[in-house]
């Protein structure tokens, strides 16, 4: 399956591009309006059956920082540290901790974004939130050309297969071909869900009972320059036998660990779990279903960790999955009235 993705001023002018460039047989499997304007349509059209050439290579716009956001994150570095003229606050700190109370923020970390935002002297809350939650908020986007294996590591639930579909995604789309590896064979169904995406996303697929196999099955990819994206059992990281039955996974050459947590989840529970997985070597979190919640505590509590986010997910289809989140951004999810609604 040959996968692109199209940006046009509107959706006739992408269908016309579509039919011009992949043919009549091509079909549109999503579309969306663009941050910079116009609509951004992904297309498929299935092979022949012959061998078929690598996709040339189109980078992923999901992951990409658009204009848009490059602006946003530019204003807030002007403003941020600046106080208005009289030194006053234009902003109620209660008004901030009551919202961020509705998200179900820890106490402790709901105090000192509140405390922080007030240091920073901004006359607009949004802006001071956004100045507060950039002291802690690390992001640190896959490298999807340059990777060669991520490790899918997190509780069970979190989402982990549908991750490692998205990412085998827009590897794709980025001209890499990818390998889907499945190492949690004994869970119900888990082996059949990852073969599905793998046909759809025209990946290869591959299973590893043992972390030899699986070391074996990681380094033929490289060879390849395949990326691996390995799917793993869902497991409690804060249990001293489950995360000694990880080790020898986590310890496999050229192999990147990535952490994915839930957005639904307790946000002290994530910040144990968050924590518990980067002692256990995790790289980059991942937080799923952000799509899924209006409270957005569990997402602030793990964004704002030692371990540098690398991606949240805000739909459930495999083809628009992963966004680099922002301090602004974020910002703007806590004080949406409507989105913390009880």
């Amino acid at each position: 399956m040959l996968l692109r993705t199209f940006l046009a001023k509107d959706m006739k002018e992408a269908l016309a591009t579509v039919r011009a460039d992949m043919g009549p047989n091509a079909v549109i499997i999503s579309s969306e309006k663009a941050k910079s304007g116009g609509v951004m349509v992904r297309a498929a059209l299935d092979s022949d059956g012959g061998e078929e050439p690598a996709p040339e290579p189109v980078a992923p716009p999901a992951i990409v920082a658009d204009f848009d956001t490059q602006y946003r994150d530019s204003l807030l570095r002007r403003l941020r540290g600046q106080g208005d003229a009289k030194g006053r606050l234009a902003f109620d700190r209660g008004e901030l901790l009551a919202a961020l109370g509705r998200h179900r923020l820890p106490d402790g970390l709901a105090h000192a974004l509140a405390e922080a935002a007030a240091k920073a002297q901004l006359t607009d809350m949004t802006l001071a939130l956004a100045a507060a939650l950039d002291r802690r908020l690390r992001t640190a986007p896959l490298d999807l050309e340059g990777a060669s294996a991520f490790l899918l590591v997190g509780p069970n639930g979190a989402g982990k297969t549908a991750v490692a579909a998205k990412i085998a995604a827009h590897a794709r789309l980025a001209g890499r071909r990818t390998t889907l590896i499945a190492n949690d064979t004994a869970g119900a169904g888990a082996v059949a869900r990852l073969e599905t995406f793998a046909k759809h996303l025209d990946s290869a697929m591959a299973t590893a009972d043992s972390a030899a196999e699986l070391n074996a099955l990681v380094g033929d990819c490289t060879a390849k320059k395949t990326l691996a994206v390995v799917d793993t059992a869902g497991f409690d990281p804060r249990d001293d036998k489950a995360r000694t039955a990880f080790a020898a996974l986590a310890q496999i050459p050229r192999l990147e660990t990535i952490a994915v947590v839930s957005a639904l989840s307790d946000a002290e529970e994530i910040v144990e779990i968050v924590a518990a997985l980067h002692a256990l070597g995790a790289a980059r979190l991942i937080v799923t279903g952000v799509d899924l919640t209006r409270r957005m505590g569990a997402l602030t509590a793990a964004a704002t960790q030692d371990l540098p986010v690398a991606h949240v997910t805000q739909s459930p289809f495999v083809a628009a999955g992963l966004e680099s989140p922002t301090s602004l951004s974020l910002a703007r999810l806590l004080l949406d009235e409507q989105r913390s609604a009880q």
